[in-house]
């Protein structure tokens, strides 16, 4: 009773001031669970509007990168950790990987195994893709070797700095291996521009123009020819590109010049490849972003046509 009459009292001096009346403390409790739950159902809903709104990420499959230090300066990402870094930076889910011992290095064998190694160290992120030199005595052991010792899924050839040219009847039994092998072949046309190279190490890209005709007697040859788009271009890059050839991004230029360039090609032909450490990683993903892609050309430049080709 006592207790009641004080609440009574309350009541009434607060109802002569003007206030309102104290609520219960189980009365609070109620009101205040019912708003955070509100509140928390709101947050939610909006978190799952801003999540829908978003694109996902697309995974990026870089099919132009090289391990090691180039021989006439030092670049940025030289160092295998850091181009790792840069790498997982922006996404790239794998790395077809080169290794710049293998231009000028004459034991390839050990060259290669370094590489295989390295790339074993980082947890699957690169991928490696041996040096093979048709002119060497010993060039089909060292395939065998880069395909069922180290596990590679491909080679790189570069013919300007082994001394061969395209109609040599090595280079074409290499392709004739590799391609019973289902071994992907990549094919450098130039490593830099030739204006930036040493005095006493002109070496002039490769001409490209008759693989055309030699992939016509290999329909199962999976062949990429990287750096290509700073020589090779017009009827010669169509013809090549019917005959079922790859390309990538990493030296292709102008503005909206993979859009344009799409309006030659198939989309399928064509791969992302970035060429770091030699050129900077940014400026191979600007070329997808500044350029006018579906979501299905973006897609397949990105990571589908790369896995399509190693599968």
């Amino acid at each position: 009773m006592n207790h009641s009459r004080s609440r009574r009292r309350e009541e009434a001096r607060a109802s002569e001031c003007g206030d309102e009346p104290p609520q219960t403390t189980s009365a609070s409790r109620r009101t205040f669970f019912k708003t955070s739950l509100a509140t928390a159902s709101l947050v939610a809903l909006a978190a799952q509007k801003v999540s829908a709104a978003e694109p996902k990420a697309v995974a990026l499959v870089d099919t132009n990168v090289s391990l090691g230090r180039w021989f006439f300066r030092r670049c940025p990402l030289d160092e295998t950790p850091a181009l790792v870094a840069k790498l997982r930076e922006h996404g790239v889910t794998q790395a077809w990987a080169g290794t710049f011992d293998g231009l000028l290095h004459k034991d390839l064998g050990s060259a290669n195994t370094r590489l295989a190694a390295e790339c074993r160290a980082h947890g699957g992120l690169l991928v490696p893709f041996g040096s093979v030199n048709p002119k060497l005595p010993d060039w089909e052991e060292e395939l065998r070797r880069c395909a069922e010792v180290h596990r590679m899924p491909g080679i790189r050839l570069h013919p300007n700095y082994h001394g061969y040219k395209l109609d040599d009847p090595a280079f074409v039994r290499l392709l004739t291996v590799a391609a019973e092998k289902k071994i992907i072949v990549q094919l450098a046309v130039v490593m830099e521009d030739e204006r930036t190279l040493h005095p006493l190490v002109q070496v002039p890209p490769v001409d490209a123009a008759s693989l055309a005709s030699l992939m016509k007697n290999l329909p199962s040859l999976r062949l990429q020819l990287l750096n290509a788009f700073r020589t090779l271009r017009g009827e010669p890059l169509l013809r090549l590109a019917a005959a079922g050839a790859h390309f990538e991004v990493a030296m292709l230029e102008g503005v909206g010049g993979v859009a344009n360039l799409l309006k030659q090609l198939p989309s399928e032909r064509l791969l992302f490849g970035s060429h770091a450490p030699l050129f900077y990683f940014e400026s191979a993903v600007l070329k997808l972003k500044e350029s006018m892609l579906t979501p299905e050309q973006d897609r397949a430049i990105r990571s589908g046509n790369a896995l399509r080709l190693s599968a």
